[in-house]
């Protein structure tokens, strides 16, 4: 997705490059021509203008080797699409609707129409797709020691020699840009300019979710498959579990709490090392098929975090692939209420996937680094490998 003619070339060029070789089907949405990249022109000059900077979008896909990409010009006013973010939305709801990956404009960038076409693509992007957002102006008017641009989520694609070279040569055929305007204004894209995009690398920003991941989506996933991530047989799955098993400081509980048991596959090993087990689950049909188990000592609800923590102490509380999922809110109130739930001296265990699922709101680094800043909380285990992290927190 580009505000206009040239920000995809810029900002990602070598990435979608990348995803085109490695098979990927990419479609370039354009939400407005760029007519007004010279304020001064008259109407007929701006249209002019737009219609040339199509063509110039076509001939540089075409020099960086992109030219089977689909391009969907939506002819949306250059320099005014904030007041089209309704009508914008929407219109990427249905474009974006089977997109894996959509790849947009920082939503912060200091160009405004970028933000809003950033902010719009996260609106409609399907809960399922991947997004990552480019900056342009950010590096030409930000300061890069900015606490407003966030590092921690920033990734680097390496650009191979010939990547690089068709960048260059796609972003020369945006002639109109590098040139003075027809009025003889400055170009748009002067030489300190276009020096933030002559690199071996470009940097994105993963971006994440504002709002927990819906319940809706969990349930579409048990009703295509039984058990989505395979927690019975999957070598991951098992790994994972014994060793969170053989990281609990204690032999036995009195009680433990497994929010989002899913399918009780960890429920029934937690059942072997404590007297009770309150479990729980936000999709009924999971539920039910845990309670189907007949677990000793384990009883399943179904509630939805951060809700669903029984009114007794626990001395475990046991934390694992759901954080990630969570808003920042919901994140909050969840680790407050297994905190509260958790008597002294007990035992919060967390354990995550490291890379990050599309529905998402973080991954699992700084979902335990949230949680282990915890002034309640101190590190007993620390456990990290390439596919999982592994923590376990005692209540003061």
């Amino acid at each position: 997705m580009a505000a206009h003619p040239d920000d995809e070339t810029l900002g990602a060029s070598g990435c979608l490059q990348a995803l085109h070789a490695a098979g990927a089907r990419v479609d370039i949405v354009v939400a407005s021509d760029g007519e007004a990249a010279f304020p001064a022109l008259g109407e007929e000059d701006r249209a002019a203008l737009g219609r040339r900077r199509r063509a110039e979008l076509v001939e540089s896909l075409r020099v960086q080797g992109l030219d089977q990409a689909a391009i969907h010009w939506l002819g949306l006013p250059d320099s005014g699409l904030s007041g089209h973010a309704e009508d914008l939305t929407e219109v990427l709801r249905e474009l974006l609707a089977d997109a894996d990956c959509c790849v947009l404009p920082w939503p912060y960038d200091p160009h405004p129409d970028h933000s809003t076409v950033g902010a719009c693509v996260l609106a409609a992007a399907p809960v399922t797709a991947h997004c990552w957002s480019y900056p342009i102006w950010m590096w030409h008017w930000t300061a890069e020691d900015s606490p407003d641009i966030p590092w921690r989520r920033a990734f680097t694609c390496a650009l191979s020699d010939e990547q690089r070279a068709r960048k260059s040569a796609g972003i020369k055929a945006f002639v109109s840009q590098l040139e003075r305007g027809p009025d003889g204004s400055d170009p748009i894209l002067p030489p300190d300019v276009l020096e933030h995009f002559d690199r071996d690398h470009e940097v994105l920003f993963r971006e994440s979710r504002a709002q927990s991941a819906p319940i809706a989506r969990f349930s579409e996933l048990y009703a295509a498959q039984a058990d989505p991530w395979q927690t019975e047989d999957s070598w991951y799955e098992r790994r994972k579990r014994q060793t969170l098993l053989a990281a609990l400081p204690r032999e036995h509980y009195r009680h433990a709490i497994e929010p989002a048991c899913g399918t009780g596959t960890l429920t029934a090993e937690l059942a072997r090392r404590a007297d009770r087990v309150s479990a729980f689950d936000a999709v009924a049909d999971v539920v039910t098929a845990t309670q189907r188990r007949q677990l000793p000592g384990v009883t399943v609800a179904q509630a939805i975090l951060p809700a669903g923590f029984p009114d007794e102490t626990a001395d475990l509380v046991v934390l694992s692939e759901i954080l990630y999922y969570l808003s920042d809110e919901d994140l909050r109130k969840t680790v407050d209420n297994a905190i509260t739930s958790l008597a002294s001296g007990g035992d919060l265990v967390l354990a995550h996937w490291r890379p990050w699922a599309p529905e998402a709101t973080r991954d699992g680094a700084e979902a335990h680094e949230l949680v282990a800043a915890r002034p309640e909380l101190s590190t007993v285990v620390e456990h990290r490998d390439e596919e999982f992290l592994l923590h376990v927190l005692r209540r003061q």
